[in-house]
């Protein structure tokens, strides 16, 4: 829409080209508008009162969402357990739970009429990442990633140290242990513990573990463990800290849980409960939003697509009840194919899930 001042300067403008003996069609082309559009301003007073539709009052659609329906939603989104989760969360649990009440957009409608669209969690907007490295990991088992990160304690310059082993196919938190000091030992046992619990003595092909370029995660003695299991490494770039994006991610959503304590951890005990609750919910209760709103554990196991398919039917039978609500096709809960680990080009990601179509 053109202001009351630009049109009032356009028309000015086309009125003195046409004084000076220009035509009307070509001077109103010169300035981007047609000479229809010129004689309405003229005619309507346009040039007076400017444009007046968004001061027109418009009837409410027959099938906008009731005061009940909005009341309900609020409160919904203000229960306990979705207190700290957004909309694109909110709505997929209640698939899950047979329950569909408005899309994630009219959750945001009705949140931003009340004030509430401020972010409902701790975590600060995802930056993009830009990598080399290429891995693509068609189905678990084939690509896992680790690292270390550093958990504060009560004692200002101490820490914990937190080891995890992340499978970048289904995220699921395949390993982790905390300790007290940072120690290639560690890293050495957290190996073994993983190698052991996800049956990789079984896996015709093993893993690749892709890590950063730190000391303890290049020690011999993890290389050594590493040729001892067929394990074959991978590493980031020097210096550049978001080459293991999927692990640093994790990090993040661990360390800005609501539970995560603000002044650090009294003990190595209390660190290694916290991890064992985190551990559990990020793998059984999270619903990650890089995976359709399944958890970890399920995609893991195979249940993403017969949980999407049930999310499917339900949303054909909200649509079903209010037609008029849907001005398409419902929305998109196909099963997450292919996981690729800083894609360098799009052709890799193509050859990779060809070649999983093709072994289907």
């Amino acid at each position: 829409m053109i202001g009351l001042e630009d049109r009032q300067t356009l028309v000015r403008h086309i009125d003195e080209a046409h004084a000076a003996g220009a035509r009307l069609r070509p001077a109103c082309e010169v300035a981007g508008m047609t000479l229809r559009t010129l004689q309405r301003w003229k005619a309507q007073e346009g040039l007076r009162q400017g444009d007046r539709r968004p001061l027109a009052k418009r009837a409410q659609p027959a099938h906008a969402l009731s005061d009940e329906e909005r009341a309900r939603i609020q409160a919904l989104a203000n229960e306990p357990r979705f207190a700290d989760q957004p909309p694109a969360r909110i709505v997929p649990t209640l698939a899950d739970e047979g329950v569909y009440l408005a899309s994630e957009s009219s959750f945001q409608r009705v949140l931003r009429a009340h004030g509430q669209t401020r972010h409902r969690g701790r975590s600060r907007a995802p930056q993009r990442t830009r990598a080399p490295t290429t891995h693509v990991a068609s189905a678990p088992g084939q690509v896992w990633c680790w690292d270390m990160t550093y958990l504060p304690t009560h004692v200002k310059g101490q820490w914990f140290y937190l080891y995890l082993i992340m499978d970048l196919y289904s995220r699921k938190i395949v390993g982790w242990e905390i300790h007290a000091t940072d120690e290639a030992e560690h890293a050495v046992s957290l190996l073994k513990r993983t190698a052991l619990a996800e049956g990789l003595h079984a896996l015709p092909e093993k893993p690749v573990l892709h890590g950063d370029n730190g000391s303890t995660l290049k020690a011999t003695t993890v290389l050594a463990m590493l040729h001892w299991l067929g394990i074959k490494p991978s590493y980031s770039r020097p210096r550049v800290s978001d080459d293991n994006a999927f692990v640093e991610s994790l990090f993040k959503t661990a360390k800005y849980r609501p539970e995560f304590p603000a002044r650090g951890f009294a003990s190595l005990d209390e660190a290694r409960q916290w991890g064992q609750h985190f551990v559990h919910w990020y793998n059984v209760e999270h619903r990650h939003s890089g995976l359709r709103y399944v958890t970890p554990a399920q995609r893991h196991a195979g249940e993403d697509h017969a949980i999407l398919a049930a999310r499917h039917q339900t949303y054909l039978q909200a649509r079903e009840r209010h037609p008029a609500r849907w001005s398409g096709q419902t929305r998109d809960w196909t099963p997450i194919g292919a996981v690729t680990l800083n894609p360098e080009r799009d052709s890799v990601v193509r050859d990779s899930t060809q070649a999983e179509i093709e072994g289907r």
